[in-house]
C-alpha cells in the first residue's frame, strides 16, 4: 500500500498526513487502534477515528475515501 499512499500523499500536499506504523516494531501503536490485519487503513479527525478499511484498496477507492474527509 506504501506507493499508493505516497502518490495520494503527493496530491493532497499539505492537506492531509499520514502516519506509517510497522506493526512488528510498534505493537502498542497497533493495539491503540486495534489493528488485527495489514494492512489496516484509519481516518482519525480531531483525535478520534472516524473511519476505517481492513486489506488491500485500489488507488481510485482510496483516494475518494481520503478526500471525502478534508
Amino acid at each position: 500500500m506504501s506507493p499508493i499512499v505516497d502518490e495520494i500523499v503527493k496530491l493532497l500536499q499539505g492537506k492531509i498526513e499520514f502516519e506509517s506504523v510497522d506493526v512488528d516494531q510498534n505493537p502498542t501503536r497497533a493495539k491503540e487502534f486495534s489493528v488485527m490485519s495489514i494492512p489496516t487503513l484509519v481516518v482519525v479527525k480531531d483525535g478520534k477515528e472516524v473511519s476505517r478499511k481492513v486489506g488491500g484498496v485500489l488507488k481510485t477507492e482510496m483516494e475518494s475515501w481520503v478526500r471525502s474527509f478534508l
